[in-house]
């Protein structure tokens, strides 16, 4: 199978894992199921493009110059993107199980769950800012145990 076709297969299915975080309902259990197994078949690809090309890529981790050059193979290129897509998912899982817990409102969820996976940790900074003003506003929610 080509990098192409592996991209679009985990582009697709990290999507649709970011689909059920922001419209299934907060009591739905199924969004921790869906995306937890969504990030463990993209883990699984990101384990077998970085068995697959990790010795065939030149470059390293020492310089920005070395990472560019690891980057320059579609292998590894592709196994940093994968990379990035099962995390920001587990971020935004994470995210809206911390929502549901504090009381947060979906119209605040959303827009945060949008820039965590459009932009990783700003999205997460967004996240953590309403996180804040909430349970500063909201003494009682603190109280709840936290989302695992």
């Amino acid at each position: 199978m080509s990098v192409e076709t592996l991209f679009s297969i985990a582009g697709n299915l990290a999507l649709a894992g970011w689909l059920v975080l922001a419209l299934a309902p907060y009591r739905s259990g199924l969004p921790r199921i869906i995306c937890v197994a969504i990030a463990l078949a993209i883990g699984m690809l990101y384990a077998a493009l970085v068995g697959s090309f990790w010795t065939s890529a030149d470059g390293g981790f020492g310089s920005l110059a070395d990472v560019g050059r690891l980057f320059e193979h579609p292998g590894v290129l592709l196994a940093g993107w994968v990379h990035y897509l099962a995390f920001d998912l587990l971020v935004g899982l994470w995210e809206r199980g911390e929502a549901q817990r504090i009381g947060l409102s979906r119209w605040l969820l959303v827009p945060c769950l949008f820039l965590t996976l459009m932009f990783g940790p700003l999205g997460w900074l967004a996240f953590m800012a309403l996180r804040w003003f909430r349970l500063r506003t909201h003494p009682a929610a603190a109280r709840v145990a936290p989302a695992l």
